[in-house]
């Protein structure tokens, strides 16, 4: 989950250029207030986590979801 202060801001982007990591936005909903967005990573699980540190450090809320849960 986004804050509202990131909602303009290409977190996504960012991140892929930041890390070695390749994202895939599964679903998302943005408002004006809020975003949240479902977002699969892959790549070295070092990679990850340093990108879920960097995602929590803006200040977005990162919650982990089973891959099977997305797709049914």
């Amino acid at each position: 989950m986004y804050p509202a202060r990131l909602i303009t801001r290409p977190v996504i982007y960012e991140l892929g250029r930041k890390f070695e990591v390749v994202t895939n936005i599964r679903q998302a909903s943005v408002t004006a207030e809020i975003a949240i967005v479902s977002l699969e990573l892959e790549g070295k699980r070092g990679e990850i986590r340093a990108a879920i540190e960097w995602l929590e450090s803006l200040g977005i809320k990162v919650e982990p979801v089973e891959i099977n849960t997305i797709e049914g």
